[in-house]
């Protein structure tokens, strides 16, 4: 499935490309049709996916912390939705239900997959916010038990610990600080860091789509190109899959 996910993005962006190189109109149809292809190839693929979404959200519901069970439920149950509305759309594609209004289910498909994004971001914001927390008060207990400052100021500043950061201005110090903070939380959390980055690709999609921010053929295909390649390595490393 990331395969032909894949494929169909990458066949988004390279007809981007040729149309934007005056490539010749026939060679531009073909890619357009494989494009299409593809896509189709892959809502029939998805047909029992709204099960196995509703399934997740089910198991989510017993996660003990309030605000993940609250986000990945409410998630997959957008997830289900979604593929719902994709499964009406392969039937008008395929012939089975001419009379589908394909704009309509579409536009339905696309809304239901941004607010599901949307609560995943969520999710992901929450987790760093926590690790951040979680790290600072780490950094808190290392600075009291070396005799540094008390108060947990962290360090990374150029003048050394407990230095405000060569007279530049407090607000500035803090901002830089938690960017700091935050570079090493995601750092340190491989998982974390590829969910946001795949979240974040995936946005442009419906958004784009929906009409909300127009990025254009090559932004979309080049997002869902990236997007789709880190889903297939979280496939084949298992660890960077971001739990629960």
């Amino acid at each position: 499935m990331g395969k032909l996910r894949a494929a169909q993005y990458a066949c988004s962006l390279l007809g981007h490309a040729l149309q934007k190189h005056g490539a010749s109109p026939e060679l531009q149809k073909q890619i357009r049709q494989l494009e299409g292809h593809l896509s189709l190839g892959r809502k029939l693929l998805r047909l029992g996916n709204s099960a196995d979404a509703l399934e997740s959200a089910k198991r989510a519901v017993h996660l003990s912390d309030v605000v993940l069970r609250f986000c990945i439920t409410v998630s997959h149950l957008n997830r289900a939705l979604y593929f719902a509305c994709d499964n009406v759309l392969w039937a008008g594609k395929s012939g089975l239900a001419p009379r589908v209004d394909q704009e309509k289910w579409a536009q339905r498909s696309f809304r239901y997959y941004l607010f599901s994004l949307i609560m995943n971001l969520s999710r992901d914001a929450y987790e760093i916010r926590l690790l951040m927390e979680q790290e600072s008060s780490a950094c808190s207990r290392r600075l009291k038990g070396s005799g540094g400052v008390p108060g947990g100021i962290e360090t990374g500043g150029p003048g050394g610990p407990g230095i405000p950061g060569g007279g530049l201005p407090q607000v500035a110090l803090k901002l830089r600080l938690r960017v700091l903070l935050l570079a090493r939380v995601l750092r340190g959390h491989p998982p974390l860091l590829l969910d946001v980055v795949r979240n974040a690709c995936d946005l442009f999609i419906p958004l784009d789509k929906l009409g909300l921010w127009r990025c254009g053929p090559g932004i979309v295909g080049l997002c869902g190109l990236v997007s789709s390649i880190l889903s297939i390595l979280t496939l084949i490393c298992p660890w960077l899959r971001l739990k629960p």
